[in-house]
């Protein structure tokens, strides 16, 4: 009982102090371990010293449990009360340890129970979705390998893939055997990259994807630069950049394996859109078509099929066609600054193709060259050089392909070999580029120089050899274009004066003479259903008795319908129209006033009938059509000289009376120093027309000027600039040629009147008194009088 009494007072001071910090709670414990004569960890037993007194010894076993409840029970209650307690020795201090945790959780439980909750729940749901991931990843993985696999044992060889065109090509040879122009897919046959110029690889490289010798055929870093780009850029993360490595580009060529099929209904325009979509689902059709090929071609492999089926502008397939179609020399012989204008057209093949535009092709070149210098493609003296000097077109390039008269060629050809040729077609043509050089220059003077800049007229000029054969064709003032509207040969247009050789041709063909005459003076015919016509001259004037030669020199409308009228206009039209114009001419008596309409090459056809002695001509520009690499034509020439349409005799005839409209009438401007010219004037009713077609020795040219919208032309007439057009043409295209006298006949024997009974359809006998009213009438009152009269026509010009 002893020791016991002495235990418990230790134990009542530290119950009554356990809401003490816990700093005083570990001293109290401290001293009460020290009193009762526990040791510290690590030292030996204390022993007692400075008074104190030994520590009490433990109580026996064999002590009454009231004193052990009295002793051990209280500071655990206590301790699960307060959050002390403790003992003494080693039991107190393990209690006091356990009483301090549970009264810090008394404190904090709560807010830590939410937190180990949360804790528990976001970790849950992290290993859920890790969970989730990685087997999604794997299945994902697994998926696109079988895909990957799949492509891959579709591929072909990459010998296979190099020409991927689903139409073929018209190269066109001039009348020399030269190349000027180019139709269709131009494909120059496969090359590999171990074959062109270093320069070439290395401009597509560092203009497409700088990375490609090192990605797998996707580049995970090029798609989020660009998916950054667009969206910085207000666009979606898919349109605009698109992050795209050659290797899928490639695969969009190949449209991820899928050939054309024409049966389908689908255009070839309308197949390659759809392979150019850039919708996600397709972009992952292209990534795998992508890794299939990194798998089984090399890299150089995959460049040579990428450079071999890129699209680079003017109908050129590949970077050997794009070299000889805009430089005229293999890829193997470009410059460094060749190389990058032909690297910067894969952007924008139509808006950077040199030639659109070689200003502008030659700027992105200059970009290009800089990309090549900062990847080390280039040295800095290379690049310098490369800017200093860059890319120029080849002569036949700076055409612009041929222009309007290649786009004619390819008309007058059979579908299945020209425009929709599937084969590779060469054809020779009647082109002569000295010519259509003299033709293109002689417009562009003329419209330089005397008229108005403001100014829409239009013009066109055909010129051909005396069987149709065509040697230079301009559609249009905008002369080396392509794919234009051609005026030469789609604008059908009154012809006016020019017409009237057809009606002397007729009355030569049935014993006119040059030297026949016909009275010019005020004519009216009653035309049913319409009324009295009265036409006029273009000048008002009226000569009198006039020889038929004076007639067509002066272009006198009033001759020309009595004649058309004497003749019958049935005559003239089969002459008119057996001389090659195939246009509806009028019924009419105004037919003899040129009011039918035709085009500039029937009209130039017509001419060469005339020149070439009486025998009708086909205009034609093909020679001859083979298949690439056959020598024998499949094709020959296409039109020339066909049967005869009037005699030799009267045919020269009439080149001798159309000599006199240069030499001495309304197409003096025409006149040629020391060459023998004929020709004829046109302008057609309120001048919406001028026309001059004339000819010498070797060439016949025809020379249209009118406003698209038929408006009339203000001061001029075919005797003015149609004339001069004509002549800086023919000035320039008998350059350097021995002038040869025209094929001509002077008139022999005497003249007859060919109208001495002549009468007005209404039946008053020219020069009677009722004509003689009718004439004071007129000039009272300034035009045609009487019940159902019609305007005066006033044909002709000067």
């Amino acid at each position: 009982m002893t020791d016991s009494s002495r235990a418990t007072p230790p134990l009542r001071a530290e119950r009554r102090g356990s809401g003490a910090p816990d700093g005083q709670l570990r001293a109290t414990r401290g001293q009460t371990s020290s009193a009762a004569g526990g040791a510290a960890p690590g030292k030996g037993p204390r022993r007692p010293g400075n008074g104190q007194k030994p520590a009490p010894k433990p109580a026996p076993k064999s002590a009454p449990k009231s004193a052990a409840k009295t002793s051990a029970k209280p500071p655990a209650k206590a301790g699960r009360r307060s959050g002390g307690g403790g003992g003494s020795g080693n039991g107190g201090g393990k209690g006091g340890s356990g009483g301090r945790k549970r009264g810090g959780g008394a404190r904090k439980g709560p807010l830590a129970t939410v937190g180990r909750a949360i804790g528990r729940f976001f970790g849950f749901i992290l290993r859920v979705i890790w969970g989730f991931f990685w087997r999604i990843s794997l299945i994902m993985a697994a998926i696109i390998g079988i895909a990957v696999a799949y492509v891959y044992a579709t591929l072909p060889d990459a010998s296979d893939l190099l020409d991927g065109r689903a139409r073929g090509s018209v190269t066109m040879l001039d009348h020399n055997g030269d190349v000027f122009a180019w139709r269709g897919d131009q494909y120059a046959g496969a090359v590999t990259v171990e074959q062109m110029s270093p320069y070439m690889g290395e401009a597509v490289v560092a203009t497409e994807d700088r990375r490609f010798y090192s990605h797998f055929g996707v580049d995970p870093r090029g798609i989020a630069s660009a998916v950054a780009i667009n969206l910085r850029e207000g666009r979606g993360p898919l349109s605009g950049h698109g992050g795209s490595t050659i290797t899928q580009q490639t695969a969009k060529l190949l449209c991820l394996g899928e050939d054309y099929d024409p049966s389908t209904g689908q255009t070839e325009a309308e197949f390659e859109a759809a392979c150019r979509e850039t919708t996600m689902v397709r972009k992952v059709k292209e990534a795998i078509f992508a890794m299939a090929m990194e798998a089984k071609y090399t890299k150089n492999e995959i460049l040579t099929i990428y450079m071999n089926r890129a699209f680079l502008g003017a109908g050129a397939r590949g970077f050997e066609a794009a070299s000889r179609r805009y430089f005229d020399k293999s890829g193997a012989d470009v410059t460094p600054a060749e190389a990058a204008m032909l690297a910067g057209l894969l952007v924008a093949p139509t808006r950077y193709a040199p030639t659109a535009s070689l200003e502008r092709a030659q700027r992105r070149a200059s970009v290009i060259v800089g990309l090549m210098e900062d990847q080390g493609y280039l040295t800095k003296a290379q690049a310098e050089e490369a800017r200093a000097h860059p890319a120029v077109l080849s002569e036949a390039a700076a055409a612009r392909a041929g222009g309007y008269f290649a786009d004619w060629v390819m008309s007058t050809g059979p579908d299945f070999f020209t425009r929709k040729t599937t084969e590779d077609v060469i054809i020779r043509t009647t082109l002569d580029p000295h010519v259509q050089a003299a033709a293109e220059e002689a417009m562009q003077i003329i419209f330089q120089e005397k008229v108005s800049p403001e100014s829409q007229a239009q013009a066109a000029i055909v010129v051909m050899s005396p069987d149709g054969a065509v040697r230079a064709m301009v559609g249009g003032r905008e002369t080396r274009v392509s794919g234009a509207f051609n005026r030469a040969t789609q604008a059908v247009r009154q012809p006016g004066s020019s017409f009237k050789p057809f009606i002397y041709a007729t009355a030569l063909e049935l014993g006119y003479s040059p030297l026949d005459t016909v009275v010019d003076e005020p004519f009216c015919m009653n035309i049913p259903g319409s009324g009295q016509w009265c036409p006029d001259n273009y000048t008002h004037k009226h000569y009198g008795r006039v020889t038929l030669t004076e007639a067509l020199k002066k272009s006198l409308n009033i001759p020309a319908i009595k004649i058309s009228e004497s003749v019958g206009r049935d005559m003239v039209r089969k002459v008119a129209g057996d001389f090659g114009i195939a246009s509806d001419l009028a019924d009419g008596p105004s037919l003899a006033l040129g009011v039918s309409e035709s085009t500039l090459l029937e009209m130039t056809g017509a001419f060469a009938g005339i020149l070439n002695g009486g025998s009708s001509v086909t205009p034609y520009g093909l020679e001859e059509l083979r298949l690439q690499g056959d020598d024998a034509p499949l094709i020959g020439a296409s039109g020339g000289m066909g049967e005869r349409v009037i005699r030799q005799e009267a045919a020269e005839q009439l080149v001798w009376m159309m000599e006199k409209v240069v030499s001495e009438g309304t197409g003096g401007r025409a006149k040629l120093p020391g060459w023998e010219a004929a020709g004829k004037t046109g302008t057609s009713q309120s001048s919406r027309d001028a026309w001059f077609i004339g000819f010498t020795a070797d060439y016949v040219t025809g020379v249209w000027m009118g406003y698209d919208d038929n408006s009339p032309l203000k001061g001029v007439t075919g005797g003015g600039l149609p004339a001069e057009i004509w002549r800086e043409t023919m000035i320039r295209a008998e350059d350097g040629r021995t002038p040869r006298p025209l094929p001509m006949r002077a008139p022999e024997g005497a003249s007859q009147a060919r109208d001495p009974d002549a009468t007005t359809a209404g039946g008053a006998p020219q020069g009677s008194i009722a004509q003689g009213v009718d004439k004071v009438l007129r000039s009272l009152f300034g035009g045609d009088v009487g019940a159902g009269s019609t305007s005066g026509f006033q044909g002709g010009d000067r």
